[in-house]
């Protein structure tokens, strides 16, 4: 993890220095990306590459160009008009330091860009160039992140099922775990039946992965999480602990972790790193 980590940070200033734009939205953009984070998504889809591919070489514009939309969605997300949050991953928002009109366009950015970045690489076939820029379009715009953000929206303050919970969270969280996963096995050459059961996998992965962002709001670290920990109370969104209590929460991320172990095994991916990344996203502290 370490090291895909070390890969895509180094990639993402990169490939945002070299630009010839106007300085201070290069330095906004560079703010949110300089900020760290986990890098999960890249690095799941590394190790998806990993378990059918040898040379990830091929993956890493699709690596970079997925968190350069993971950050253009945290930027959005901290504005005065969505969460309205002062911190992230310790350092001051996007807007806090920028102001608001460039934080908006720095996300603009971020997001138009990761599609000229898989467009021109060229270790990749034009067939395989369309189906990615295709499927991240898709699990980033409103059949995807965008339209479970505004069901997100609109469930606050009012009672939610746990199936409209889910339906939110595979939308909003799922599909870019989803595309990390598929496009990593697409392009290490996993078959058609693998790729239906790694679909499987990855729609567990993000009820995992939404899960536990739930049940660390109530109990993580603000330290640790380098943002301030009961906002998702303050705002009152809809929670699988404020659903089903903070047991029943711990349960049901199990239940999810069992069936998402399975559907490795159906993707003889059992011995690869995902396994480990499975157990990851459930316990992760930050």
């Amino acid at each position: 993890m370490e090291e895909s980590k070390e890969l895509i940070h180094d990639g993402l200033i990169s490939c945002l220095e070299k630009l010839d734009i106007p300085d201070n939205l290069k330095q906004a953009m560079l703010y949110s990306v300089k900020a760290g984070g986990k890098r999960l998504r890249p690095v799941l889809l590394f190790s998806a590459f990993e378990a059918y591919g040898e040379d990830n070489k091929k993956a890493i514009s699709s690596a970079i160009a997925l968190e350069l939309i993971h950050t253009y969605s945290l930027v959005h997300d901290d504005l005065p008009a969505m969460d309205n949050d002062d911190y992230r991953r310790g350092k001051l928002t996007n807007h806090k330091v920028f102001g608001e009109a460039t934080a908006i366009l720095a996300g603009d950015a971020l997001l138009t860009y990761s599609f000229e970045l898989i467009a021109n690489d060229p270790l990749l076939q034009d067939a395989e160039k369309v189906e990615l820029i295709k499927s991240l379009s898709r699990a980033s715009g409103p059949k995807g992140m965008v339209g479970g953000q505004i069901l997100d929206m609109e469930a606050e303050n009012k009672a939610t099922s746990l199936t409209e919970l889910e339906r939110i969270h595979v939308l909003k969280t799922g599909e870019l775990l989803q595309f990390a996963v598929y496009s990593g096995a697409y392009l290490g050459g996993a078959s058609t039946t693998e790729l239906a059961a790694l679909n499987d996998f990855s729609y567990y992965l993000g009820l995992i992965f939404q899960i536990q962002d739930d049940i660390l709001d109530v109990t993580g670290d603000s330290q640790k999480m380098g943002k301030q920990v009961g906002s998702d109370e303050g705002n009152n969104k809809s929670t699988y602990p404020k659903l089903l209590g903070l047991d029943g929460a711990i349960e049901q991320k199990n239940m999810y972790a069992k069936k998402a172990k399975e559907a490795l095994k159906e993707a003889n991916a059992a011995h690869s790193n995902l396994m480990a990344l499975t157990d990851h996203f459930s316990n992760r502290d930050h």
